[in-house]
């Protein structure tokens, strides 16, 4: 029996009869903080499994001043450990400055995203850094040992103990942080430097920053990158010696910006630009490349390749989808969470460094999403991505894909009706020789059972379905990314 005790609960003015589509079913919330030891586990749970899963997720404490849309959540991290054949849990909102402020006043300050920006009734009328609150509830990775929560429209980053989940305050780079304009989610670490690397955009020139944090945790390199106008980068990626930034024709109407309204609209006649710049490169250093209009939300990896830098993402065949989601008249607001309407799939970009070429490839006829690798080829030349599939027309995530990206096979595991994962942490295994060597790790919201389990699957047998489970103490809510940090990377561990 697991031993399980609440550490806090926090105040929530949400009805107990809610029914918006994104606060109730596998969308409810939680308000409160358990710690959890000695999980019981149904299975096998292999020995050498040793590191700490981490998951964020938008969990929204009260209800939107008008319009809610489930990216207005507050941010929380679950975090399932694994050490000598146990399972423990826990699971701490972030104490970011506007949930505190909310807490205090017991309702929503900040408009949301489907909401006008002078809806906000906060003093300062904004968020952190932008238009709406700041709630790191985006991403979660961990770098030079410390958990870091990050918010897609750029903000503070928020450091959590990656063991406890204490709060470990903001990230300040020695002094350094650029808070004017914050840092967006999808920051990446390469395992092999332990770099961090960044990037932040604005409504305003130059419109977009790169930079680069070192193993010590200090800012060494930060550069302004022109683009033509503001846009919507949502992710970033890197090989040994490059990073590779994203130009999207799909972004906030400039004449809109003008007049205080945000909405984004898709730009067929404009081209997709990747650009590649040194990873300690200047603003003059960058090059460009065009490839067929789209919109990408994540990548999943990239590499050198002789003269060429390759790229793996997932081209959208949809970018603005008309409607998805549940229905009613305010459908159209989530019709870019559902990637079966955006019709997501695993594509490959190339650019010649050298002759200015490019070419670009579908890797897949599925319709997958939120693809993961194992982090130690993070940058370097790979083969397996493990990415979601998505229950058709929500944001929720029913089953996974591995993707062997030089043989083009397939293996699939369906959840059953009802039952919904995360996006997986791949754990490569201890000693471990080959890259899918590893565990796939995922947090389940079994509707069915009214309960959450954290899942463990062989990377090398996906079909086979999980091979250990370990119950929550609650049924969680669905969420977005995840990490997986190794037990020999965490300091309390070592």
């Amino acid at each position: 029996m697991a031993d399980v005790e609440v550490y806090g609960k926090m105040l929530s003015t949400l009805p107990d009869d809610d029914d918006h589509p994104y606060r109730s079913g596998a969308w409810r919330p939680q308000n409160v903080e358990y710690d959890a030891d000695d999980l019981r586990v149904e299975g096998e749970l292999p020995a050498d499994l040793y590191g700490v899963y981490l998951r964020n997720t938008e969990n929204p404490l009260h209800p939107a001043i008008v319009r809610y849309h489930p990216f207005d959540g507050d941010g929380m991290i679950h975090k399932v450990s694994f050490r000598d054949g146990k399972v423990s849990y826990r699971n701490r909102f972030v104490r970011t400055d506007g949930l505190l402020a909310e807490q205090e006043a017991g309702r929503s300050l900040w408009a949301g995203l489907a909401e006008n920006p002078n809806a906000s009734t906060r003093a300062d009328g904004w968020g952190a850094r932008g238009r709406m609150k700041d709630a790191a509830s985006t991403d979660v990775i961990v770098h030079a040992g410390v958990a870091v929560a990050s918010f897609y429209q750029c903000g503070d980053l928020y450091r959590l103990d990656p063991l406890t989940l204490d709060d470990l305050g903001k990230c300040s780079w020695g002094g350094s942080f650029p808070g004017d304009l914050g840092v967006s989610a999808h920051t990446k670490v390469d395992d092999h430097t332990g770099e961090l690397l960044f990037f932040n955009y604005s409504t305003t020139a130059p419109y977009l920053h790169y930079g680069v944090v070192d193993a010590g945790n200090h800012l060494v390199h930060y550069v302004p990158v022109d683009l033509p106008g503001p846009r919507l980068p949502h992710d970033m990626a890197f090989t040994e010696h490059y990073a590779i930034l994203n130009d999207m024709p799909l972004f906030w109407e400039p004449d809109l910006i003008a007049r205080g309204l945000y909405a984004a609209r898709y730009h067929p006649e404009l081209p997709s630009r990747l650009g590649v710049i040194p990873r300690r490169g200047g603003t003059g250093d960058i090059r460009w490349f065009e490839f067929d209009p789209t919109y990408v939300l994540h990548w999943t990896n990239a590499w050198e390749e002789g003269d060429e830098v390759v790229v793996d993402g997932f081209f959208q065949g949809c970018p603005e989808p008309s409607a998805a989601g549940p229905g009613g008249p305010d459908g159209r607001m989530w019709r870019f969470l559902a990637q079966d309407a955006m019709q997501t799939r695993l594509h490959r970009w190339r650019m010649n460094l050298v002759t200015g070429a490019t070419s670009e490839q579908d890797l897949s006829e599925a319709c997958t999403e939120f693809g993961t690798i194992n982090s130690g080829f993070g940058g370097r030349p790979y083969r397996y991505t493990y990415a979601a599939t998505n229950e058709p027309g929500w944001f929720l995530f029913n089953g996974l894909v591995k993707h062997d990206t030089v043989t083009g096979r397939e293996e699939s595991y369906q959840f059953e009706p009802g039952v919904f994962c995360s996006e997986v942490g791949v754990a490569p295994r201890v000693g471990g020789t080959g890259e899918d060597d590893a565990y796939l790790v995922t947090l389940t919201v079994d509707m069915n059972r009214d309960l959450s389990e954290c899942v463990v699957f062989r990377a090398s047998d996906v079909g086979r379905g999980p091979i250990a489970r370990a119950q929550l103490p609650e049924r969680i809510a669905s969420g977005t990314h995840s990490c997986w940090a190794p037990g020999d990377s965490l300091r309390g561990w070592a």
